[in-house]
């Protein structure tokens, strides 16, 4: 079987998840780390950006692109040994925009752990974005802050609202509980081989200050996989419980919009007046 055949394949089968989320919102997928496969992770590795800083072990794209068929599958058999280990991260201070003399964390992962970190991100996204809700807007696939902004001025403008609630989440990537959102992942996740390697990955710990910290919170502003992570975590914990608990529970009718700037999700909530959600 061809390389192209074989990731071709694979992108079918993340296809399919996708499919079979979207169709029944409490299936459960039992078989991942199939997809973790020789062409995939090369196509993980070319999707990266060589002009990328590097991590703490000082590779590159271009380096590890010199002897990478064997690279990778080095990297495969740690992986079925349960022997890959992600390194720690490096933190860096960048400047915030829009805020002159402010910084925040940035953590650059190791080059193979980059690799892996991308096809989590596939396989995550391909499960859970069937599930967000329209009011998701921040870390999605063809949805942006302009178009949370946009739709909630036209959501201001159509309606006669009552009251709004804007709540700005500081830190919500360092603040994210590890067990909640294990708990939540295995919901739907049944692999236990696939949640071991997430929990590996969020206690590689941060090189930061001349010292290694590990904790059991929060998701790395910098790896690939936080940005659907932490969806996946607000999903549940903002997002349903918005409509589940607090939208029957109130008189007028709510609707909520949420977004992400600098790793920091942002929430609208707007009730309209009570004779308005008659």
């Amino acid at each position: 079987m061809g390389t192209t055949e074989t990731l071709l394949m694979t992108k079918t089968k993340l296809n399919r998840i996708a499919w079979l989320s979207k169709q029944d919102n409490e299936k459960e997928f039992e078989c991942l780390m199939h997809l973790f496969n020789h062409e995939s992770l090369i196509d993980c590795f070319q999707q990266l950006d060589k002009n990328k800083a590097v991590g703490i072990d000082g590779i590159d794209k271009t380096t590890y692109a010199e002897n990478l068929e064997e690279n990778i599958k080095e990297l495969i058999h740690k992986m079925k040994q349960m022997a890959y280990r992600p390194g720690p991260v490096k933190e860096v201070l960048i400047p915030k925009d829009g805020k002159p003399g402010t910084t925040r964390p940035l953590g650059i992962s190791n080059l193979e752990d980059k690799i892996i970190q991308k096809m989590m991100q596939q396989v995550l996204e391909n499960i859970y974005e069937p599930l967000f809700l329209d009011c998701s807007y921040g870390f999605r696939p063809g949805k942006s802050c302009h178009d949370a902004i946009k739709d909630l001025q036209n959501h201001l403008y159509n309606n006669d609202i009552q009251t709004v609630i804007d709540i700005d989440l500081k830190n919500f990537f360092g603040k994210i509980d590890h067990s909640l959102l294990e708990d939540i992942l295995k919901k739907k996740i049944k692999d236990t081989k696939f949640i071991r390697y997430i929990n590996r990955m969020l206690k590689t710990g941060i090189l930061k200050d001349g010292g290694l910290k590990v904790s059991d919170e929060g998701v790395v502003q910098g790896s690939i996989c936080s940005p659907i992570m932490s969806n996946i975590f607000a999903h549940y914990a903002i997002d349903t419980w918005i409509e589940e608990m607090v939208k029957p529970n109130c008189k007028g009718k709510v609707s909520l919009f949420r977004y992400a700037d600098d790793g920091a999700p942002r929430t609208s909530v707007s009730e309209q007046r009570i004779e308005d959600a008659a």
